[in-house]
């Protein structure tokens, strides 16, 4: 047997007008029925903790200095996630959203964090020349392009070496004129008609 909830339903109001439910009018409809279930999910958090939500919670800094700079309250809601089964907690000050968007908005924000540290790993960007998005993007997309380009080489001619090691020889003698199959002497023989066949002429 299931224990009945003496709590009531509220329900958000509708254009400033309150919201009941009532179960003494009759039979319910199909539609009343959804926004019953969906607010009473809302209320116990059954789909949440479904998906992870351990607790949402309405917390304050306890700290002296760190209370009397930040007095408002924080929302923080704690995840369990069902691959790696580990608990994280993720602060944020916005009460609106439902917590599982948080939890993928932190999900995105980890993605950006990967996508620079792979950035500083692969591209070898040390810092950025300019400081507007066009100079950003500039940046990037030329070390995006060589990356691509070297990764095109070693899979052409069949190198051992790995693209960071790649990106290092060539970094140092990107102004040297030497042999190709004295640094890479594992390197797959190409002839110069098959290099040149798809070669397009700049005149």
């Amino acid at each position: 047997m299931t224990d009945c909830n003496l709590e009531p339903i509220r329900f958000p109001s509708c254009k400033g007008r309150l919201v009941e439910a009532s179960f003494s009018g009759g039979a319910i409809t199909s539609d009343g029925g959804a926004v019953l279930l969906r607010q009473a999910d809302r209320m116990l958090g059954l789909t949440d903790r479904a998906r992870g939500i351990v607790r949402d919670q309405t917390v304050a800094l306890s700290g002296y200095y760190s209370g009397r700079r930040y007095p408002r309250h924080l929302r923080r809601i704690r995840f369990k996630d069902p691959q790696t089964q580990k608990t994280l907690a993720f602060p944020t000050k916005r009460f609106d959203p439902p917590p599982l968007a948080i939890c993928e908005l932190y999900e995105a924000r980890w993605q950006v964090e990967l996508f620079f540290k792979w950035i500083k790993r692969h591209l070898r960007i040390k810092k950025f020349y300019g400081t507007s998005v066009n100079a950003v993007k500039t940046q990037v997309w030329v070390a995006v392009t060589v990356y691509v380009l070297v990764a095109i080489v070693k899979k052409r001619l069949e190198l051992e070496a790995s693209l960071h090691t790649l990106l290092q020889i060539f970094s140092v003698t990107s102004f040297e004129k030497t042999p190709f199959n004295r640094d890479f002497p594992d390197a797959g023989h190409i002839t110069a008609n098959e290099m040149g066949a798809k070669q397009l002429k700049l005149f």
